[in-house]
């Protein structure tokens, strides 16, 4: 069964997973190193980690699998579960894949070596109503994308 992780400490989309996820009887784990109010479902599970570096991040990539969706804006946490073979949607909706991941990190490293070296550069752009509109869209794409069969490779 295809499940939903949330990296949701700083997760503006939780409700509209929490509405796709009822709507296709997905079981969502909503992770964070801290108390986080969630929905009274039996569909969503409230994971609270060890406060630290990466915990809630370790916890998702130990326990995804394959055909899992993972909503998460953590560049390296995206790439390893890409590498697992779970879809991987941020929350301005752009699904990191095999194809895309490699220039993510790429652009990620570049970008935290510019400023460690102190180049001023500009921030992340503000959350919009077409973000949100975007995300559920893209979300709603990966899910009925994942529970289709994969192919077989004809040969084995």
């Amino acid at each position: 069964m295809i499940r939903i992780f949330i990296d949701s400490d700083a997760c503006p989309v939780k409700d509209e997973v929490y509405r796709v996820a009822g709507r296709y009887g997905l079981h969502v784990f909503v992770v964070s190193n801290r108390m986080m109010v969630v929905p009274d479902s039996p569909l969503v599970e409230r994971v609270v980690v060890d406060a630290g570096p990466d915990v809630a991040d370790d916890w998702i990539a130990e326990r995804v699998s394959a055909r899992d969706i993972v909503i998460t804006a953590d560049i390296p946490l995206a790439a390893r579960c890409v590498e697992k073979g779970a879809y991987v949607l941020d929350p301005k909706g752009k699904l990191f894949d095999a194809d895309t991941i490699g220039m993510a990190l790429a652009m990620r490293n570049l970008m935290t070596d510019l400023r460690s070296a102190g180049v001023i550069t500009s921030g992340a752009s503000g959350f919009s109503k077409t973000d949100r509109s975007r995300f559920l869209s893209a979300l709603d794409t990966i899910v009925v994308k994942a529970q289709k069969p994969r192919p077989r490779n004809l040969a084995q």
